[in-house]
């Protein structure tokens, strides 16, 4: 039997070019300019551009010397993420101060549910508006949010007034919402299943709505149920204040691209040790190990291996990490090379709740935000 899902009052914050941001705020020089963080120009891959370089085109994950042609007056910076990390505690602080049901993604994200809050303030929109001036004015950084009955739609709409802005989705709207949104926005929509849907004839949220559940599992396998939930803004997944990590990984960019074994060695050791250091820092330890290589052509290729126990010490996964790169012929001259961990043990169970495809789905639309 289906059971309507708890109506919530979820915030998503998202810090604004967070990376870049921090920048500027410690170096008032670099205020107005379109910066870089990571990347050197040459070889490098950037981690965050400022909002003047995005103008330009510039983006995380783009190569630095693409982005120079994009934007010649690009500034590069070298990130410092002790700093983030220390700006980032400073602004879960403020999130603490309206709830413990934090639910960090990263240093510059998270989820916060205030249907019952520290401050008693029935409104999760002003919540929203309160914790994001205190950040303004506490920290000097501007931040985004999104606010709705749900993580889901949280996250696609503080993505929609930014920067420095907000937009709540009222329970009541939910459903039109979610039938006009492009496919391109729903969350967990990528590029390759963004394109399988334009050949369905999916381009909006009222397009997938229009699919049966059958049609969604036979197209798009696991992902067909949850795609048929989500349209119908049902989305059960809570606030999750202590989420567990599933994956630990290490990677390096090279000035020069590798065509000698010897020298990947070398670097596959450093890489080795800095993950195995990450690991025991963190007390975790893992099970399958991958070897991320991307060549001078920009083509990425993945090896991985699955261990019966786990693992955290530099030899082994080191070790590994050599079996994996000998286990086929390289096709180019390598430009990266990176090592992760995952299958941890620190991963817990899901409690997965089913539900019946015979009843009704529908969203409860009184509510206050």
């Amino acid at each position: 039997m289906y059971t309507k899902p708890p109506i919530r009052k979820i915030i998503h914050v998202d810090m604004d070019a967070f990376y870049a941001s921090v920048e500027q705020l410690d170096n008032p020089n670099l205020k107005g300019k379109p910066i870089a963080v990571g990347g050197d120009g040459k070889r490098g891959v950037i981690s965050a551009a400022s909002y003047e370089a995005r103008t330009f085109g510039v983006k995380s994950a783009m190569a630095g010397n693409l982005a120079v042609k994009l934007c010649p007056e690009l500034v590069f910076v070298k990130p410092r993420f002790e700093r983030y990390h220390e700006i980032s505690k400073q602004i879960r602080a403020i999130f603490h101060d309206y709830t413990d049901l934090v639910e960090p993604l990263s240093l510059d994200e998270a989820y916060l549910d205030v249907t019952e809050n520290k401050k008693g303030n029935p409104s999760a929109s002003l919540i929203a508006k309160e914790i994001r001036a205190r950040i303004l004015n506490e920290i000097g950084l501007t931040a985004s949010a999104g606010i709705s009955i749900n993580k889901f739609i949280a996250k696609i709409a503080s993505d929609y007034n930014k920067p420095n802005g907000q937009k709540t989705v009222n329970p009541e709207e939910v459903i039109s919402f979610l039938e006009t949104l492009d496919i391109r926005k729903f969350y967990g929509v990528g590029k390759v299943t963004t394109e399988k849907m334009y050949q369905k004839g999916i381009f909006t949220g009222l397009d997938l709505k229009q699919k049966s559940l059958e049609y969604l599992d036979t197209h798009f396998g696991k992902s067909g149920r949850y795609f048929y939930y989500i349209v119908r803004g049902i989305h059960n997944s809570p606030v999750t204040p202590n989420r567990q990590r599933k994956s630990l990984a290490a990677e390096r960019t090279f000035s020069e691209n590798l065509s000698s074994e010897i020298f990947m060695l070398q670097k596959l050791d450093h890489i080795a040790e800095e993950v195995s250091n990450r690991l025991k820092k963190s007390k975790i330890s893992g099970k399958t190990i991958t070897l991320k290589i991307k060549y001078s052509d920009f083509t990425l290729h993945t090896r991985s291996k699955t261990l019966t126990y786990f693992i955290n010490d530099k030899a082994l996964i080191l070790d590994t990490a050599k079996d994996l790169l000998y286990q086929e012929s390289l096709n180019n001259s390598v430009r990266l090379l990176g090592i992760s961990l995952s299958n941890l043990n620190t991963e817990a169970k899901k409690n997965t709740a089913g539900l019946s495809l015979n009843k009704k789905v529908s969203v409860q639309l009184k509510f206050d935000f």
